[in-house]
C-alpha cells in the first residue's frame, strides 16, 4: 500500500511538470478598436500629406529588417515630380540597387505599406507620423507573430523639399 501511494504521488508530481502539448499556440490579433484607429490615422496623415502637394523631395530611409546590409541603408531616397530618381547609400553616396528599396521609394509607397499591413491584419503594426507634413517616421510591422524575421522596421528622416 505505501509503495503504491509512493508511485501515485511520484506519478503525478512529475506529470504536473511536465508541458502541456495540446493547448493551441498564443496568437496576438489587433482588436476591431486598434484596427480602427490605425486606419483613421492613415486616413488622415495621408490626406494632409497629399495638401502639401510635394512632389520634390529626398529622405533618408533605414530597414532593420534581416536582410543583407546594402537592403538596410541608411539610404537616401530622391524624388522628382512623385517617381524615385535615385537611392544612394546615406554614407558613401553611391547608388544602390533600386530594388531593394522599391516598395519604399516614395511616400505614397510608404503609405501603401501601411495600408497593406492593415488590409493583411498584420500581427502587430504601429506607425508614426510628422505631425506638420503627414508622412510616416517610423512603421514597425509584424504580419505574423508566429515566424520569426518576417517584421518590417523602417526609419523615414530628414525629408527635405527639393524646390
Amino acid at each position: 500500500m505505501r509503495f503504491f501511494i509512493f508511485s501515485m504521488g511520484l506519478v503525478m508530481s512529475v506529470s504536473f511538470n511536465l508541458p502541456v502539448l495540446s493547448q493551441p499556440p498564443i496568437q496576438v490579433v489587433q482588436s476591431p478598436r486598434v484596427a480602427q484607429s490605425n486606419s483613421r490615422q492613415l486616413r488622415m496623415n495621408r490626406r494632409l500629406w497629399n495638401q502639401q502637394n510635394i512632389s520634390n523631395y529626398r529622405y533618408t530611409l533605414s530597414n532593420s529588417c534581416f536582410c543583407t546590409s546594402e537592403a538596410r541603408g541608411p539610404v537616401i531616397i530622391e524624388v522628382r515630380n512623385g517617381s524615385t530618381t535615385s537611392i544612394t547609400n546615406a554614407g558613401t553616396g553611391q547608388p544602390v540597387n533600386p530594388e531593394l528599396f522599391q516598395k519604399y521609394s516614395t511616400i505614397p509607397k510608404l503609405f501603401d505599406v501601411i495600408q497593406n499591413a492593415q488590409s493583411h491584419k498584420a500581427s502587430s503594426l504601429t506607425v508614426q507620423y510628422d505631425p506638420r507634413l503627414g508622412y510616416p517616421t517610423q512603421i514597425n510591422i509584424d504580419y505574423n507573430s508566429q515566424i520569426a524575421d518576417e517584421e518590417v522596421y523602417l526609419t523615414i528622416e530628414n525629408l527635405q523639399e527639393i524646390r
